[in-house]
């Protein structure tokens, strides 16, 4: 047994400390067993855990667990990217989120989490053309976990959403990788146009709770966005904008906002 978990800590460092942080779980408290048991120590992948954990929440009398969970096992084994996209995401929420004390609490407890790996199945189902099944993993995903991502969205990896609560990601949107974001925030359009018509978020970009970002603008590169803003316009790189509407007010104040996670506007920016 030890011979084993060495060997898949060299193949899946993170999937090997999920199922070690299982175990220890179970022993803590032994009334989560069936639940840790079925979610992560039943199974021998990540990819099977994560289609076990999206279909056992989006499941409703419209569509069973059992054909829910089979797309989402097509979508990793046609696109091995999505389990890799999420393990960079399960290693952001741990370096980014203070109340995030183990790699298994993502996969278990934080909807931020689960809403983003439905999105990247629903957005592999939009890719290959089955869009009217992508907008069903939407409605069910906005249902669940009051996160609304059109599965047309272009999301990096390595993504934290805090808390996630009226989440809103718009059609046209693009998210770089390593960018973080809190509850309450809106990427979204400005009008009924029908072309280019969302936010351009990039790398390293942090974005605070309750922002709305809106229109065809660039946000660039390691930038944050304080709390309540409301942004109408492009965004210099590197730097910090707040108020409604937002203005920038310095500079980003460090080289990577979205991973120090400091929203403190400093008196002398």
């Amino acid at each position: 047994m030890a011979e084993t978990r060495k060997k898949l800590a060299e193949i899946d460092p993170v999937w090997s400390r999920i199922q070690t942080e299982a175990q220890q779980a179970v022993a803590e408290e032994p009334l989560l067993g069936g639940l840790i048991h079925s979610s992560v120590l039943h199974h021998g992948t990540l990819e099977c855990a994560l289609a076990y954990r999206t279909a056992l929440k989006l499941t409703s009398g419209e569509m069973s667990e059992q054909l829910i969970r089979e797309i989402c096992d097509m979508a990793y084994t046609h696109a091995p990217e999505l389990a890799q996209d999420a393990r960079a995401d399960i290693a952001a929420v741990y370096d980014r989120d203070p109340a995030c004390h183990r790699f298994l609490q993502p996969l278990l407890f934080f909807k931020g989490f689960q809403a983003l790996q439905a999105y990247r199945v629903a957005n592999w189902l939009w890719q290959t053309g089955r869009r009217d099944m992508a907008y069903f993993f939407q409605m069910r995903t906005s249902e669940t976990f009051g996160v609304d991502i059109h599965p047309a969205a272009r999301i990096g990896r390595g993504i934290m959403i805090d808390h996630a609560h009226s989440i809103v990601i718009g059609e046209t949107a693009v998210v770089g990788d390593n960018v973080s974001m809190l509850h309450s925030v809106t990427l979204g359009g400005t009008g009924k146009e029908e072309e280019d018509r969302h936010p351009k978020i990039g790398n390293g970009v942090l974005i605070g709770a309750g922002a709305k970002v809106l229109g065809n603008i660039r946000i660039g590169e390691c930038s944050r966005i304080a709390a309540g803003s409301v942004v109408l316009h492009d965004v210099p790189p590197k730097s910090t904008v707040a108020g409604v509407p937002a203005k920038v007010v310095g500079e980003a104040g460090c080289a990577q906002p979205s991973l120090t996670m400091d929203q403190i506007l400093k008196s002398s920016l």
